[in-house]
């Protein structure tokens, strides 16, 4: 299956949602790449991205141009928003992303104005045959009951939005707002049902839940309840609306009459979509079948009743400039402590050996540069595919000739002598990563080795932080007071970002994985470990 890849944009504090996709990919077996856009670079849930990509702000012109270049040249296969603001402008253009090779999960435009304007909105739920409050645009013309509710015509996340008690305060508040609806209020029980539907608008998942308790218009305490009259109101809705993939609909069960007013229709991810996921609503699933080409079907949730509360977390987004509060240091191993070219090239001498040709070793070194699966290419053109299986075997179970980078083991001792603890986590099959390790005499000269495919298979390979809480725990030292150190910006400091851990990235131009990814968020850039030996021990 090949690799997928989902850029976020305006990610934010989507945290759950992109740990919901990661999930979602180790659950199906699906390699899935994920990115994040952002104005600022600061955003919490970027740490938990693959990769990260800086834009401009989404009201500027040249931003829509920035995102199109960034799906072009990341081969983005799905383009997922989740903000209002970034909803209608991406809706106008998903023509342009998808000449790029990119979906945009996001409803039509006409469908998204309905959203954005709450007069809109109210009318929409009506000519659904639902309920919805009463909307005026001048508060001297209204003449219902108080409290009444007050809000931003165009809001979102209960922004400048008011309850009311009597025609004073609502006459503050419409000269605070300006573009402002009033409605009754209605006393009830608060609910959001997450719909999720396929590309073309029909329903896979429909799941309403109670707001049990809110902060800033997003929920902290949340109830699963599958109630048959929201969902059927929720499919009136959904044939007239045909979302493309998300759509979280608030309402009100008013607790004198029992009838459900609507009020709200997000066509994104709400805020509390993941709870729905972890209740059985598995659309990050869906999506990620969706995109592998399968079709889903209606399917229900399966834990009805279940009662979920949320927390605030922090994440490290900058380490600062410091490294002398240092009492670990964790290395990666391949083109970190040494070069894997070499590893490469000792594989392909002993292949070259078995197969008794003179130019093997040459040809297969020159497969490999120009990105071509070596071995297979090679065996083909001298029709000896029968013989892959041996001279992967050769290759796999080598003891290779490879040699340390120069200075490692003084760096080593270096750190030994100022009790500083040194360890190694690698991925990699165990047998050739324990071939590696005594080739190059690393036992003798570090405290700690994990091969994280000696944990139990390759899902607990880096970005997994796994390995990291495992050294942690046997050092007892705080994740703030240990450095990682890798060449890979693709998966080496996503799990130390995430803990806490300070970073030093090895830019080894040299190196396998040298133009991979971004550097955002690491603390230290070098290109040698004499820097690196400066900036630990100076």
């Amino acid at each position: 299956m090949k690799e997928l890849r989902i850029l976020f944009t305006g990610v934010g504090r989507r945290i759950e949602l992109i740990q919901a996709f990661r999930q979602a990919a180790l659950h199906l077996g699906i390699n899935l790449k994920l990115y994040g856009a952002d104005m600022a670079g600061t955003a919490p849930a970027l740490t938990y991205c693959d990769f990260t990509r800086k834009v401009c702000g989404m009201g500027e012109p040249e931003y829509i141009r920035q995102l199109l270049e960034i799906c072009k040249e990341d081969h983005i296969d799905l383009l997922i928003p989740t903000i209002d603001t970034d909803l209608l402008i991406l809706s106008k253009n998903v023509q342009e992303f998808e000449k790029e090779g990119t979906k945009v999960l996001v409803s039509k435009p006409e469908k998204i104005a309905v959203c954005r304007d709450k007069n809109y909105t109210a009318d929409f739920f009506e000519s659904c045959g639902l309920k919805a409050p009463r909307t005026y645009n001048n508060y001297k013309k209204y003449l219902g009951e108080y409290p009444c509710f007050i809000k931003p015509k165009d809001g979102s996340s209960s922004i400048n939005a008011f309850k009311v008690n009597d025609l004073g305060e609502l006459e503050v508040y419409a000269e605070k707002i300006g573009d402002y609806i009033v409605q009754p209020y209605i006393e009830g029980k608060e609910y959001t049902i997450d719909v999720f539907c396929d590309f073309d608008g029909s329903p896979i998942y429909i799941t309403p839940r109670e707001r049990v308790a809110v902060r800033a218009g997003e929920v902290l305490k949340t109830k699963i309840c599958m109630d048959d009259r929201m969902i059927q109101e929720s499919r009136k809705l959904i044939e007239k609306f045909r979302p493309c993939g998300p759509m979280a609909v608030q309402l009100i069960r008013q607790d004198v009459t029992g009838e459900d007013y609507f009020i709200e229709i997000n066509p994104r991810f709400g805020g509390g979509s993941p709870l729905s996921m972890k209740s059985g609503a598995r659309s990050a699933e869906a999506i990620l079948k969706m995109l592998s080409g399968e079709r889903i079907e209606y399917e229900e949730p399966q834990w009805n009743g279940a009662v979920y509360s949320r927390f605030d977390q922090s994440v490290c987004i900058d380490t600062g400039k410091g490294l002398n509060s240092a009492k670990g240091v964790i290395f990666d191993l391949d083109d970190t402590l040494y070069s894997e070219k070499q590893y490469v090239k000792s594989g392909y001498k002993k292949i070259a050996e078995y197969i008794g040709h003179q130019e093997a070793e040459e040809k297969l070194w020159n497969y490999f540069l120009e990105g071509k699966p070596a071995i297979d290419a090679y065996l083909k053109e001298i029709g000896a595919e029968n013989k892959k299986a041996e001279c992967l075997d050769i290759y796999r179970s080598q003891m290779p000739e490879i040699n340390l980078y120069d200075g490692v083991a003084e760096l080593f001792q270096g750190l030994k002598e100022n009790d500083i603890k040194v360890g190694i986590i690698t991925d990699g099959r165990p047998e050739g990563q324990r071939n590696k390790i005594k080739a190059l005499g690393l036992e003798e000269l570090v405290d700690d080795i994990i091969i994280t495919d000696e944990l139990g298979g390759i899902q607990f390979r880096k970005p997994n932080d796994i390995s990291f809480r495992i050294m942690q725990c046997r050092w007892r030292i705080p994740f703030e007071q240990i450095v990682y150190i890798g060449d890979n910006l693709a998966k080496d400091f996503q799990a130390p970002r995430q803990l806490g851990m300070q970073g030093i990235y090895i830019k080894n131009e040299d190196g396998l994985y040298s133009n991979q990814g971004n550097a955002y968020g690491i603390l230290n850039i070098v290109t040698s470990l004499d820097k690196v030996k400066d900036a630990l021990l100076s």
